[in-house]
């Protein structure tokens, strides 16, 4: 130790080589103990894996055994009670495929293992598990072929069951047990690596303690002074005090150290009042501009969800159509009786998916700035009783019951966008059956009110409580409704596009006795369109 400190203090090299060259001596013997560290421990890591996949691999025969114990039990009892091939290939399909997703995973787990064993004796051993698994899954395969084949003959299928009964079980114990004794051994090198590392990681340790000493007292410690004051002065400088006096030293690092220390503590002093205004400008940007990040962060979670929730009900719009005519094509492929219904039928539903893309592609364009209208006169009669075939489905699903307009004496013509005005009514019947589902009732009425016309819904819901019939026209609001569904048009989309028809659009909650459909407090909202030319 002595003679170590007295070679660093006898040193002609600079301060800079001194650590650089004690430094670099640390370094070797860290980086030696950490490779071997990491070596050791990649080798553990690698064991560890091998015990975890086989740990796995037991339970997955575990649970094989339960499930073939079930399978067993279930096909006796589909045997003993003479149920017909269907009854049995239905009955034992779900176990089935359980047992084919077990024998899946052991397959993949042990193909694996088998390339990723060193040696031969150990790629051996692991092919025989695959080859005990290979037998089980044969096994198995032909026990459910003979199930479910066409013969009802008991005592051919309990020939196949008790084939598969009777085989299985040694297989499975065998397999099990060599996994048994797989996961020992890898154990058992475990710890002899474990021993051999911290034997390793003692003389290791030992090695760099003596190698830390002799550098700390050789070295280090002897600049403890001279770091000693400088960081006074630095502690002087941080209360704001300027006026420091460092004495003079050599000319090493820390000597050029305590010069540049001197000159910074003049040049702060001469600059402290100008750094504090510039710190109060750069706090008042900063608190700007983290105001605007927060603003623009709650934008974009906004139009993230809205953006989520509007894809979302595309893929539920479209389905719904798109799976009924390829059920009535395939119907109608395999010779339906009555082809014309099914065309029908597909062309009806086709309509109906053209007409809810023409919606998605106005919705979009509302959204860019290029909605256009395309208005025609346009018989509020007709055009409610197309949304309510359109809804007709959801209002049962919902298990309401809705009161249809009656037919007006005369027509009940108006000037309006006929799409866009059907895709506003039939999102406030969509908006009733998810708010309003409770009350089990709707209403849609037709009113002349001389130059205008008025098309109202009216639930029996639990209305619309006053603080919340402001925010009813805010973009992209759904009352708060976590099941909220549609493409977002809501009630600010539909205003906005009812007043630049000229309309009105108004909301009524909770309603007069004389108007409630019931109990419930309700909702009306009523639209109005200028009356088309007599």
């Amino acid at each position: 130790m002595k003679e170590q400190r007295r070679f660093f203090e006898q040193s002609s090299l600079s301060l800079k080589a001194r650590l650089g060259l004690g430094a670099g001596l640390l370094g070797l013997a860290t980086l030696l103990t950490a490779s071997i560290i990491v070596l050791g421990m990649a080798r553990v890591s690698d064991r560890l894996d091998s015990a975890l996949a086989a740990e796995a691999r037991l339970e997955d025969y575990a649970a094989l055994s339960t499930q073939v114990s079930t399978y067993i039990v279930v096909a006796a009892e589909l045997i003993q009670s003479g149920q017909p091939p269907e009854t049995r290939a239905t009955r034992t399909e779900g176990i089935a495929e359980t047992l084919s997703n077990t024998f899946a995973r052991l397959r993949a787990g042990l193909d694996t293992e088998v390339a990723a064993a060193r040696g031969l004796d150990a790629q051996s051993r692991r092919a025989t598990l695959s080859l005990s698994l290979a037998r089980i899954e044969a096994l198995f395969r032909s026990a459910q072929a003979g199930l479910t084949s066409g013969t009802s003959d008991p005592a051919r299928l309990r020939a196949h069951l008790d084939t598969f009964a009777s085989g299985v079980e040694p297989l499975l114990a065998e397999a099990v047990n060599e996994e048994r004794r797989l996961r020992r051994e890898i154990l058992k090198g475990i710890d002899a690596l474990r021993h051999r590392l911290v034997l390793a990681a003692v003389v290791m340790g030992l090695g760099a303690l003596a190698l830390s000493a002799g550098f700390y007292f050789g070295l280090v410690r002897p600049q403890f002074r001279r770091l000693d004051a400088l960081r006074a002065a630095a502690r002087r400088i941080g209360q704001e005090d300027f006026a420091i006096a460092l004495p003079g030293t050599r000319q090493d690092e820390i000597g050029a150290l305590y010069s540049e220390t001197r000159r910074m503590a003049q040049a702060l002093a001469s600059r402290a009042e100008t750094v504090a205004e510039d710190r109060a400008r750069l706090n008042e940007t900063i608190a700007q501009r983290t105001e605007a990040l927060r603003t623009a962060n709650a934008r974009l979670e906004r139009t993230d969800e809205d953006r989520r929730r509007f894809f979302a009900d595309i893929s539920h719009e479209l389905r719904t159509p798109l799976t009924v005519i390829l059920m009535e094509a395939q119907l109608g492929r395999k010779g339906a009786p009555e082809p014309e219904a099914a065309f029908a039928t597909i062309e009806s539903r086709a309509t109906r998916l053209s007409r809810r893309i023409d919606d998605l592609l106005r919705v979009a364009r509302s959204e860019t700035g290029q909605l256009t209208f395309d208005p025609e006169p346009v018989d509020l009669a007709a055009l409610a009783q197309e949304a309510l075939a359109e809804t007709a489905a959801e209002i049962c699903s919902a298990g309401m019951r809705m009161d249809a307009p009656a037919v007006p004496p005369a027509p009940l013509t108006v000037i309006a966008d006929r799409n866009w005005l059907r895709q506003v009514l039939t999102g406030l019947i969509r908006n009733a059956l998810r708010h309003a589902r409770g009350g089990g009732a709707l209403k849609l009425e037709l009113r002349d009110d001389g130059s205008e016309a008025e098309i109202s819904l009216t639930d029996n819901g639990p209305g619309i409580p006053g603080d919340m019939q402001a925010q009813l026209f805010d973009r992209f609001a759904q009352g708060g409704s976590a099941r909220a569904q549609g493409f977002g048009l809501g009630l600010p989309l539909a205003r906005w596009v009812i007043e630049q028809q000229g309309g009105r659009i108004a909301v009524q909650s909770p309603l007069p006795p004389a108007e409630a459909l019931g109990a419930s407090p309700g909702t009306k909202i009523a639209v109005r369109l200028p009356r088309a030319p007599r």
